[in-house]
């Protein structure tokens, strides 16, 4: 058995807590808010995001950051990812040496460009700091439905620690080196997500939602492998595997932000109907912001950020895709 801390109480890390506690494992789950905290002691579950994932009795529920990093054998962080430096930044003091930390948070930080992992590497320089990501939704995570998932970290002893805790017979976990191909491919597919919602939200069909992914996978896979990933990283579970469950899961928090701008909603009215973090939106104008850097072609996130920023319609965006100049699929 080992002894987890959880940072962050928000679906997923519900779901995670609910995981590992099935998997026999003490679960510390931290909140930033002293009422989402009251609500787990009175309820065992959190009522507004995770209804009905019932959570262990021998859970322990706090506020402080001391109490859920000191000490413990892992820590799980998965707060929203603009809040992950100011989380990582409060939790180093506590952090030993070596101290393994699993990133479950998705974006890439707008100011700096860097992914989630350098940020807390950052941060906390002292952990041994992995990523774990792939297609799963905690609602269905939480209901123990099959789901596999790709852990990545920098040595196979930190990946096969983090594997064996992590693992049962309904959710199985692939280890890999590129940190980065799954960073990348996390935080991209939530900007893809979008425009495959408008796309649903504009009545379109199941052509131009899988011409969305299949378009969308390639326009990350040429990111990343500019940035130095290793592209096979971007046909597996935490590329196009995590790109189509975002982008036509009922579940998706960004593919039903899209869905409402589709119907005309804007931007701060369909973040605010979707009442939680909605990860591409932050990571849109980062990647367009990449995609510039590395001088790589990525016109459905830079049609996205129109849409978002600029007041563009999708419908338009949507005619200006398709629109292009005539070429050779790559």
């Amino acid at each position: 058995m080992a002894n987890i801390g959880i940072i962050g109480s928000g679906s997923w890390g519900t779901a995670i807590a609910w995981l590992l506690c099935g998997n026999g494992h003490q679960v510390t789950l931290w909140s930033y808010l002293e009422e989402e905290t009251e609500m787990f002691k009175a309820h065992h579950q959190n009522t507004d995001k995770l209804p009905g994932v019932i959570l262990p009795d021998d859970v322990v529920y706090t506020c402080s950051l001391e109490e859920a990093v000191k000490d413990k054998d892992l820590l799980v962080l998965v707060v929203p990812s603009p809040t992950v430096r100011a989380t990582a930044r409060n939790m180093k003091p506590y952090v030993s040496d070596g101290q393994v930390i699993v990133n479950l948070s998705k974006g890439i930080e707008e100011s700096t460009l860097m992914i989630m992992t350098d940020v807390i590497e950052e941060e906390i320089p002292q952990a041994d700091v992995a990523v774990l990501s792939g297609p799963s939704h905690a609602e269905e995570v939480g209901r123990g439905l099959p789901t596999t998932i790709t852990v990545g970290a920098h040595d196979r002893k930190t990946a096969g620690y983090i594997r064996d805790l992590f693992m049962n017979q309904v959710f199985r976990v692939y280890s890999s080196k590129d940190m980065l191909g799954i960073e990348i491919g996390a935080a991209l597919k939530n900007v893809i997500a979008l425009a495959a919602g408008m796309s649903d939200g504009l009545g379109y069909g199941d052509n131009t939602k899988a011409a969305l992914i299949t378009r969308g996978i390639a326009e990350i896979s040429r990111l990343g492998e500019a940035m130095g990933a290793d592209k096979s990283t971007f046909f597996g579970l935490s590329g196009i595997g995590d790109l189509v469950v975002t982008c036509a899961s009922v579940h998706s928090r960004n593919r039903k932000a899209g869905y409402l701008m589709g119907q005309g909603l804007s931007m701060e009215e369909a973040m605010k109907e979707v009442r939680m973090v909605v990860e591409g939106v932050y990571s849109a104008k980062a990647a367009l912001a990449l995609a510039e850097k590395y001088n790589v072609e990525m016109p459905i996130v830079s049609e996205v950020n129109k849409i978002l920023f600029e007041g563009k319609s999708p419908k338009a965006a949507v005619l200006e895709l398709m629109q292009r100049m005539r070429k050779d699929e790559d």
